[in-house]
C-alpha cells in the first residue's frame, strides 16, 4: 500500500471532496471558517500537501452538508484494485 500525497487513490479522495465543496457552493474560505482553520488548511489539503486523518476528513464532510459515509462509499465504488 502506498502510504503517499502523491497517490492515485488519495488524490482522488481528494477530488471527491472538492467536487463536493464546489457542489455545496461553497469557497475555500467559507469552509475554513466553518472548520475553524485558516483557509491554508483546506489549500494544504486540496493541493496535495498535507494529508487528511479520518476524523478530519469526517468533519470537513459534515461542514459541507455531506453525510460522510455517502463520500466514502463513492470513492470505494470507483476505487482501482
Amino acid at each position: 500500500m502506498e502510504k503517499s500525497l502523491k497517490s492515485a487513490e488519495y488524490t482522488r479522495l481528494i477530488a471527491i471532496l472538492v467536487a463536493t465543496r464546489h457542489k455545496a457552493g461553497m469557497r475555500q474560505q467559507a469552509l475554513a471558517k466553518k472548520l475553524h482553520k485558516p483557509q491554508s488548511f483546506v489549500a494544504k489539503y486540496e493541493g496535495g500537501e498535507r494529508r487528511l486523518d479520518v476524523i478530519e476528513f469526517i468533519v470537513i464532510a459534515e461542514a459541507l452538508g455531506a453525510d460522510p459515509l455517502k463520500l466514502l462509499r463513492r470513492f470505494l465504488q470507483t476505487r482501482t484494485r
